[in-house]
């Protein structure tokens, strides 16, 4: 059964934050001719990996709402150059949108079951400017 990663999207203020950002990192590692794949580093390595890459995706949690995910593709451990187990996760390069959900902060990442994970918005969903998308949210009609 397929397995999800919940995450702390920290320093974004927006899914558009995240979009550029993750835009701006494939153009770097192509700039610099490195592999033009996106991960996010995390010092726990999960457990669970068949499952997460059994069709799992990691999930953002950003201002306190899940609002995007993007698939996991690997996960590769690794030592990093002062000796630390640190672990990446291999993230497919399209952000997805995804409904709104509150979620409090946390630390690390938390695994997310597929039948607790929000699902993707609609065409016209996405099209909502992000100040009305954050009104309904706080009203709780998202």
């Amino acid at each position: 059964m397929s397995l999800n990663i919940l995450k702390l999207c920290v320093g974004a203020e927006s899914l558009d934050d995240l979009q550029f950002w993750s835009k701006q990192r494939l153009a770097d590692m192509a700039a610099n001719q490195e592999e033009i794949q996106l991960f996010h580093t995390t010092r726990m390595v999960p457990k669970r990996v068949d499952e997460l890459l059994d069709g799992g995706s990691l999930y953002w949690v950003i201002k306190g709402q899940i609002q995007a995910r993007q698939k996991l593709v690997d996960v590769r451990p690794f030592v990093d150059g002062e000796g630390i187990r640190r672990c990446k996760l291999m993230l497919d390069n399209e952000v997805v949108p995804t409904q709104w959900h509150p979620k409090r902060a946390f630390q690390g990442w938390r695994y997310l079951k597929m039948d607790e994970a929000p699902s993707d918005l609609g065409q016209s969903e996405a099209g909502l400017p992000v100040h009305l998308r954050s009104e309904l949210a706080e009203l709780g009609l998202l």
